[in-house]
């Protein structure tokens, strides 16, 4: 089953997210998962004074593969072979195919595929409060830094008032056009210790545009009852209830007609056809895959995942948010970037080979199949870590080997959607303690995903106390596309 963890948070209707979900469930006036679909029928206009911009609007549809925990970017995207010995760490700088570019020795079959992405080298704030995950992953998701923010940067459960993460208004302002649902997170939630889902939800914007959560390994077999008739509600049955909605619509007085039927008939339609057209469901079944490329992206969790995106994109899915299946301050010898007490040896033996084999084996498929020109992919954690060795940058104790927060620099990796490839974006200093040229902000790199979808960054919204705010308060980077 697509589980939705957490409380069973109710919809203005009075009916459950779950109960819009469970498609299977009819009622005398149609599917309980239109409504769902209806409430996308707010769209925005981009502005026309970024018309004919090099990059606005390229792509159709964002994979975003957030590395929630923090990777290091100098032994991962940023090496620093000239640095002191702790600094540098102990992984050796290899050659990539694009002259010019380095990476570290963990990452050597991104170095065959680097000619298709650029390595933004300068992302950098200043902390304010953020310095632990969960602020950080907010204002990386929303746009907007959190209202409240402990000293321990710890923040408050998700509440009806947060900022929409980037999904959530995307689904909103840029629907598909096919059958299929606008907004995927898997396969686990954003976490840091017991504050869950921060940052990843609709917020002000409402139930309705939160993201389709699949909380389950894609490296096992996907149970899909949601998506799914019940065996109860066979095809022409459904059917009969779908027209008998539109009959009835058809007896409305004029106004109502005008306002429900004429409206809503649109979106009752996509319901329908995205229960019996099996497109979304399809598009979770990775046993349609031949086994040689699902080992190329890697049986794991994150690369079958990774996979698993691919093929939403494919059938439409307008945005996938695969996050790095581990709690942010997990455990490194395990599952997570969080690498205060070991940094080596858990990059070596098991976080980097997966995100290695994983991103090259996206960018490939990607680019094979033609879906990269007209997708944009970005990989890119809250923060990095720290240059030097052994020290306390956030409060948090380390191992001499270990490494802290660091959010003053650190790298992103972006690609498709007319973007040049085999490219660097910004530079760091000589020890990657700060950007040298061309420092990003996250909301820049968020106001550039907006902008690649043909939204404009700069667009009036309103919060949940009717206040206009700027949709994220960043600006795009054009030069991506120089």
């Amino acid at each position: 089953m697509l589980t939705i963890p957490g409380r069973r948070g109710r919809l203005c209707d009075c009916r459950t997210r779950r109960e819009f979900l469970t498609a299977g469930s009819v009622s005398l006036f149609g599917l309980s998962l239109a409504p769902f679909l209806a409430w996308q029928k707010a769209q925005a206009a981009a502005a026309p004074r970024l018309a004919g911009m090099k990059g606005f609007g390229a792509a159709k549809s964002v994979i975003l593969c957030f590395l929630q925990g923090g990777p290091s970017h100098l032994d991962i995207w940023d090496p620093k072979p000239e640095a002191p010995s702790n600094i540098r760490g102990e992984f050796k700088a290899i050659q990539t195919k694009v002259p010019g570019i380095w990476l570290s020795e963990t990452m050597p079959m991104l170095g065959e595929q680097v000619d298709k992405c650029t390595l933004i080298r300068s992302m950098s704030y200043t902390p304010e409060g953020l310095f632990n995950h969960t602020a950080a992953i907010y204002q990386m998701l929303t746009g907007y830094p959190p209202d409240k923010v402990s000293p321990s940067g710890q923040l408050e459960p998700p509440s009806p008032a947060d900022f929409p993460t980037a999904g959530s208004h995307i689904s909103k302002l840029k629907p598909p056009t096919e059958p299929v649902l606008p907004f995927v997170e898997l396969p686990r939630t954003l976490q840091e210790s017991g504050v869950i889902g921060k940052g990843g939800a609709a917020g002000f914007l409402g139930k309705a545009y939160d993201p389709y959560r699949l909380y389950q390994d894609p490296n096992k077999p996907i149970k899909l009852d949601d998506l799914t008739l019940r065996k109860e509600v066979p095809p022409e049955r459904l059917k009969d209830r779908f027209l008998l909605r539109k009959g009835l619509n058809s007896s409305m007085p004029d106004l109502e007609k005008a306002l429900k039927s004429y409206a809503l008939d649109e979106y009752y339609e996509k319901a329908f056809d995205l229960v019996l057209s099996g497109k979304a469901r399809d598009a979770f079944d990775l046993e349609k895959e031949p086994d040689k490329v699902r080992e190329r992206y890697g049986r794991t969790t994150f690369g079958q995942g990774a996979l698993m995106a691919r093929r939403l994109i494919e059938a439409g899915t307008r945005f996938v948010q695969l996050n790095w299946p581990a709690v942010a301050n997990g455990n490194p010898e395990v599952d997570s970037w969080d690498t205060h007490a070991a940094n080596f040896k858990p990059l070596k033996n098991l976080h980097c080979p997966v995100l290695d084999r994983t991103l090259s084996a996206l960018l490939e498929d990607m680019h094979q199949r033609g879906l990269l020109q007209e997708t944009l992919v970005v990989a890119v954690g809250e923060f990095g870590r720290s240059p030097r060795l052994g020290v306390s940058t956030s409060g948090n104790t380390n191992a001499p080997d270990g490494r802290d927060h660091w959010p003053y620099c650190y790298t992103a990796l972006i690609a498709g959607a007319g973007i040049s490839g085999g490219k660097l974006y910004g530079a760091s200093d000589q020890t990657g303690s700060s950007p040298k040229e061309n420092p990003v902000h996250p909301t820049d790199l968020l106001a550039t995903v907006y902008y690649t979808l043909g939204i404009d960054p700069d667009m009036e919204i309103r919060n949940h106390l009717n206040q206009p705010r700027e949709l994220v308060k960043g600006k795009p980077l054009v030069g991506l596309w120089s």
